[in-house]
Parts: structure tokens; sequence; C-alpha cells
């Protein structure tokens, strides 16, 4: 893999793209900048060598082709300028209109341009050739710094690298995802462990599937379990449950127990009589959810069974949450788990940890920086973890 600390941008025009869709509030306010702090090394690389950065990014989901001054990102530009501490050009037109061209060439060493929201262009989306051309022209080289974005063939993700044969390159972020997945998939310390979970085993099959062929021990938790548990002639009251995949779980279990990979799922369950963070609360065996009841997260001897696997693992794949980890009454065993990794890893373990629920609660819990290696684009990394190749990585590496 060409890194780019191994190139020297000066005099360079690079464009760059990242993943920028941050949240914000009803003000414009950027609630959490994760995501624009992330790139922050790939701009500051090629700011001190020299070159002019013109920055690619998407903001929500823009539905009237065109601009829409509710998903502009103006809010995003101006937050930049803090993070660099510097000015980023920024114009609200369109490509086509002659005023981002315009800024596009007149721009100089040390300066950076951000263009405005790429999905404002509905060929971005469905990949289009000529819009990829038109930003390809812009620039003389590129570098993609989105894994968020990764698992999508769009314009300014997959298909502008064409464009650019001998000049494309992965920025320190796209550097260090495609790295710790490939460790992650390919050569990684045993035993593996991987911690799924998630509402539906029907997102989580292409894991699970791909999973089984390389991994010592399969932890099934979340909703997706009460599916494995009712496959088993498990009563689960109320709980969620796919029942059309009931033999599909047990054509999982059968493989895992075929391929010699011990699979456990929680052997009792935190229930409540409501979806309520009030509600009234018991523990009971994981088969045994009562009638009117529904289970809401694992339970405590659960969670001392999780805690002898983790800490027993060389390597763990934690994707998904234990329970309803947004109601604060049933987020103990999230956070049981959170603080299991986070002291695998002081003992030498590799934990990648990815996917919305199980990324809110490291940080929540201030131990994301404990983990060996914490995702930012959750999508993108449930498809490599599918097995699948995903088109902003090959399109850099072919």
């Amino acid at each position: 893999m060409k890194s780019i600390k191994d190139i020297n941008f000066k005099g360079r025009k690079v464009l760059l793209r990242v993943d920028f869709n941050v949240p914000m509030d009803d003000q414009k306010r950027i609630t959490d900048d994760t995501r624009m702090r992330e790139s922050l090394p790939t701009i500051e690389k090629l700011l001190a060598d020299g070159a002019s950065i013109i920055i690619m990014a998407h903001f929500g989901r823009p539905k009237k082709g065109g601009f829409e001054p509710e998903l502009s990102l103006l809010p995003v530009a101006q937050y930049l300028e803090k993070l660099i501490g510097r000015p980023v050009l920024f114009t609200q037109a369109l490509l086509g209109s002659g005023e981002p061209e315009q800024m596009a060439r007149s721009l100089q060493p040390g300066q950076v341009m951000l263009l405005e929201n790429i999905r404002f262009y509905p060929e971005e989306t469905k990949g289009g050739q000529e819009l990829a051309r038109q930003l390809a022209n812009l620039g003389d080289c590129y570098i993609n710094d989105a894994f968020g974005a990764a698992h999508r063939e769009h314009s300014s993700t997959a298909v502008i690298a064409r464009f650019f044969p001998k000049d494309k390159y992965f920025g320190f972020l796209m550097e260090h995802e495609v790295n710790n997945l490939e460790k992650l998939m390919k050569n990684a310390p045993r035993p593996f462990t991987a911690i799924i979970g998630g509402s539906k085993v029907s997102s989580k099959i292409g894991i699970l599937e791909n999973l089984i062929d390389k991994v010592d021990n399969i932890v099934i938790i979340g909703g997706m379990r009460y599916t494995f548990t009712k496959a088993l002639g498990g009563q689960i009251g109320n709980s969620i449950c796919e029942d059309d995949k009931l033999d599909l779980a047990r054509e999982l279990m059968k493989r895992m127990d075929d391929k010699g990979v011990h699979y456990y799922l929680p052997s009792d369950s935190v229930i409540a009589d409501n979806f309520d963070n009030n509600a009234n609360t018991q523990v009971v065996p994981a088969g045994a959810v009562p009638s009117g009841w529904e289970s809401m997260d694992i339970g405590p001897e659960t969670c001392k069974m999780l805690y002898d696997v983790i800490m027993g693992s060389k390597t763990i794949l934690w994707n998904g949450p234990a329970g309803v980890f947004e109601l604060p009454s049933f987020a103990k065993g999230t956070r049981e788990i959170a603080n299991y990794v986070a002291k695998a890893c002081s003992q030498g373990c590799f934990a990648a940890v990815g996917g919305g629920d199980s990324v809110a609660a490291v940080k929540q819990m201030g131990l994301a920086d404990k983990m060996s290696y914490v995702s930012t684009g959750g999508g993108a990394m449930l498809e490599y973890l599918e097995g699948k190749e995903l088109p902003g990585i090959k399109a850099i590496k072919d």
C-alpha cells in the first residue's frame, strides 16, 4: 500500500475525499466532531508539505437534486477553520457555474477549499462518470480518507480514482482502517472471539457466515439472540424475534458446531414489563421469559461468562450492544463488555470495535482510547466483515 507519508505533495493540488457527515443540532451547531478530527492528520500532512487542498464531502441525504440550504456544508466549513487554524474557502455555488472551478484554479499552496455538499449532484450516488471527470479536473492527485463511505461506488469515492491511475492514495484514516481490518480478518492472533449484537439476525447473516471460518468463539447478544434462544425451544415472552429466521439460526449453530467454533448465548436476562426505562424488572433464565415481559439486557451470570471468554482471547471483534443501550436502566451489559474489552487490551489483546452503539458505548465511557481500534465506518466495516470488496478501497488498490 502506497502511504502518503512517503510522498511529498509540495505544490500539488490535492483532491481529498473525507467523511464530514457530522451530527448537528437545530441551530446547525456540530455536536460531535469526531469524523472531522479523524481526518486532521491527513490535512495537516498535506499543509505541512505545501499542498493546496480541495475537500469533497457529503452531508445528509439530499432528495431534490441541486442546492438545499438546510443541507449546506457552510457550518462545516466554518468549524473546519477553527480546527485547522486557517481560512477555508467555500462557495455554495455548484460545479458548472464557474465559481468553484475558478476558486480551485486560483488556489495557492497552503490554502484549503471545501466544495459544497457533493450529494447535491444526483450523479454522485449513481457513480456518474461525467461528475467524476469534472471533479478530477479540479486537481492533480486524489486522496480518499472517507472510510465511512468506502462501501459506496460513488463518483467522489471510487469512480474519480480512475482519472488518477498513478496519483491516488489512501489518507491516514483510510490506511489505518484498512490495515486494522486486514489484520483482523487475515492475520488475527488466536483465540479470536467475535461478539455480535444488533436487533436482527437478518442484518448480521453475512457477518456470521463469514466469521465462522475465521474465529474460535462467537458470542451472540442484543435483540438477535432471542431468535437463537427461541430456535432452541426457549420461551422469550414479548422479546424481539424473527420467526422466519428460526431455521437459519439452527443452521448457523450447526455450522458452528461442525467447524468447532464455540458459540455463546446469554444464560440469563434482565427483563421488563414495558419498554421503558422505569419499567418493573427482574432477572430470569434466558429461555424463561414470561408472557407480557421482554428481555432488555443480559444478566449477571452472562456477564461473568463473557468476562472469562473475553479475558481468554487474543483478538476481539465487538459489533453491537448487549441490550437496549439507549435506556440507562438496561445499559449495564454493554458497559460491562466495554470494561472487559478495555482490560483485555491492557493485557495485550487486539480488539476492534465497530457499529454505532458499540462505538457510542466506548466513547461515552471514555474507553475509546483503550481499544486497539475503533472503526469510523459502520456500514463500511459491516460489509468488509461480510467479506465484500469495498469500492472505495478497490479503486485505490487497483
